[in-house]
C-alpha cells in the first residue's frame, strides 16, 4: 500500500494541472509537476531547493521555455502523463527508502531529479539540482539537523 500523499503534495498535482492549462497542454508532464512544486514557495521542495543554492525563478524560466505551448483546452480531463507518473512512483519508492510514512513534495522533488538525471537538459540538471545533496537535505530535515 502507498504512503499517504500529504495535502501540500495532494495541492501540488492539483496545481500541476493548472499549469499545463495554462501552457495550453492536454496532459501533465513531468515539468508540469516542477513548476506546481516550486509554485508555492513555502513547500518543503521549495526550500530545499533554494537551501541548495537552486534559484526558483530560473528553474520557472528554464522550464517555461523548455515547454512549448500547446492549443489544449483547460475543459478536457487532464491525465498524468507516463512521465509524469514514473515521477510519483519514484516519489513513492524514495519515501520508502527514506522510511517515511507519507509521500511530501520534498519526495516529488527527488522523483524529478531521479526522473531528469539522464538527461542533462532537464531543468533540474541544469540548474544544479543533485540526487545525494537532496537525499542528505530530506534526511537533515527528517533527523531534525536543520534545527540545531
Amino acid at each position: 500500500m502507498w504512503p499517504p500523499f500529504t495535502e501540500r503534495t495532494r495541492r501540488s498535482i492539483f496545481l500541476a494541472k493548472e499549469e499545463a492549462a495554462r501552457l495550453g497542454e492536454n496532459d501533465v508532464e513531468a515539468e508540469h509537476l516542477l513548476l506546481a512544486l516550486i509554485r508555492e514557495n513555502d513547500s518543503v521542495a521549495a526550500r530545499l531547493l533554494e537551501r541548495m543554492g537552486v534559484n526558483l525563478t530560473d528553474i520557472r524560466r528554464v522550464t517555461e521555455r523548455q515547454v512549448s505551448p500547446g492549443d489544449g483546452g483547460a475543459d478536457q480531463k487532464m491525465q498524468l502523463t507516463p512521465r509524469a507518473k514514473r515521477v510519483i512512483d519514484l516519489a513513492y519508492e524514495e519515501a520508502r527508502t527514506l522510511n517515511s510514512n507519507y509521500i511530501g513534495t520534498e519526495h516529488l522533488l527527488i522523483g524529478l531529479i531521479r526522473e531528469s538525471e539522464d538527461a542533462a537538459d532537464r531543468p533540474l540538471t541544469r540548474l544544479g539540482a543533485k540526487l545525494d545533496r537532496t537525499r542528505s537535505e530530506v534526511k537533515a530535515i527528517q533527523t531534525g539537523e536543520h534545527n540545531k
